[in-house]
């Protein structure tokens, strides 16, 4: 072969090699995880566990703090049945995966099938049935989650686009009890009897649930979001008297008012996911029952909830109003506000930064007394002067009647004098200064 001969040989391999490649780059930028034929016939996309090829970054588009062992499945948890959860995704992505937590089971939990889907519509269990994909752990479809433990799953490409709702389903077929579950999802889910797992339809589906069980979080691979805000909270960030199925949080409503600022073109607030860590009932402070504890307290759940969530930047609190209420002594500000302080600092040490809220009014509830409320002023004092947190949002400012700052505005009750109705919670949002979403936590407080 002349020398002549070989260049052009070299040159035809070197054109082939590049076409090939550029076919392969043109196929994997195409699948947002949706079979060619675009229909998917209820069938799961079974490749779509390969790592996602994809560009973007990890962040939190939903999440929900684990609170206790669900009453009445000690013995069997749920046993032969699918559950169906349903969350609403803060932000979009290309792929996904999850976390199962088995914090308060007494035995390993088996979840042998595991899915995930765009829900068809609000409401339903029914999902879009082209979107329906298997989820696997470690390669594997069937995962064995220890007591007190938790999994994440493999990511899978699926597109998920923002404020939706998304179906996690998982199927246990052996006993394991108790249920870790969040009681007041402000959400309903379902469950049906029997491996349903991958079925798109809702009819197998008669059983709905007010609650969140074994899933703890949704991460998305998003082109939309740089990081994660993590709201670390009680009921009032629970959403406890929100209407149910509307998404009428005051999280929600933040995570909202984030995205029309981004539309709008303003280069002043963060490209930020939110995700909801509230739980009913908590405090600073006190656990509640059991082994591991019920309702642990914001000191205990505060690395697992917030700095252990995907990709944080900044973590906003809203947390004490309870150790004033539920108190059967009446409760110290010091002890209050130096717990507080103790969640920044292992914040600061993350380097992330913390906004943190003072505590609304609650006259007219049956927890109400002059020397809680005597406390509850102290403490709003001390965050006041910036003594407790890197940036304050005064929701009791905005939220307390003008005729009686001891109390709720009543356009802003829900009725029973403690938790807002859902015009409250959107003010809370719509008070909050996205600006102080950017930059990092002061060294020290």
């Amino acid at each position: 072969m002349t020398r002549r001969h070989g260049y052009a040989l070299l040159s035809a391999v070197l054109a082939l090699v590049v076409a090939l490649c550029a076919a392969i780059f043109v196929t994997v930028a195409a699948d947002d995880g949706v079979p060619p034929d675009g229909t998917g016939a209820g069938r799961p996309h079974h490749d779509a566990a390969a790592a996602p090829a994809s560009t973007g970054t990890w962040v939190g588009s939903w999440s929900t703090s684990p609170v206790g062992a669900e009453p009445g499945t000690e013995t069997d948890g749920l046993v032969g049945r699918s559950v169906r959860n349903v969350v609403h995704a803060s932000t979009g992505g290309t792929s996904a995966r999850i976390t199962l937590s088995n914090l308060y089971g007494q035995a390993p939990l088996t979840i042998s099938h595991a899915s995930i889907a765009v829900a068809a519509g609000d409401g339903t269990a029914a999902a879009a049935a082209q979107t329906m994909r298997r989820l696997t752990f470690g390669g594997r479809p069937d995962v064995v989650i220890p007591a007190s433990g938790q999994v994440l799953s493999d990511a899978v490409r699926i597109a998920l686009p923002r404020e939706t709702d998304v179906l996690v389903t998982t199927y246990s077929p052996v006993p394991s009890g108790p249920v870790t579950y969040h009681p007041h999802a402000r959400q309903v889910s379902y469950v049906a009897q029997g491996d349903h797992t991958e079925d798109p339809a809702a009819a197998a589906y008669t059983e709905q649930t007010p609650y969140w069980r074994y899933l703890t979080a949704l991460d998305v691979l998003s082109n939309e979001s740089d990081g994660t805000v993590v709201v670390f909270g009680d009921s009032i960030t629970d959403g406890i008297t929100s209407t149910e199925g509307a998404n009428h949080r005051w999280t929600d409503v933040l995570s909202e008012r984030l995205r029309t600022a981004l539309a709008d073109g303003r280069r002043d607030v963060p490209r930020y996911s939110v995700v909801n860590q509230g739980i009913s009932g908590n405090q600073v402070l006190a656990n509640g029952l059991g082994r591991p504890a019920d309702n642990q307290s914001g000191l205990g759940r505060f690395g697992r909830d917030v700095l252990s969530r995907t990709n944080v930047k900044v973590v906003v609190i809203e947390l004490g109003v309870n150790d004033i209420l539920r108190n059967p002594r009446l409760a110290d500000p010091d002890r209050i506000t130096d717990g507080l302080r103790t969640l920044v600092r292992q914040a600061h040490a993350r380097g992330l930064k913390v906004v943190g809220a003072t505590l609304m009014p609650f006259q007219g509830h049956r927890g109400y007394s002059p020397a809680r409320e005597a406390v509850r002023q102290q403490v709003n004092a001390r965050i006041r002067a910036g003594q407790v947190y890197d940036a304050v949002v005064d929701f009791d400012h905005a939220l307390r009647d003008p005729y009686n700052p001891r109390r709720l505005r009543p356009d802003y009750d829900s009725g029973d004098h403690l938790h807002p109705s859902d015009e409250g919670f959107r003010k809370m949002a719509d008070v909050f200064d996205l600006r102080e979403l950017k930059g990092a936590g002061q060294a020290e407080l």
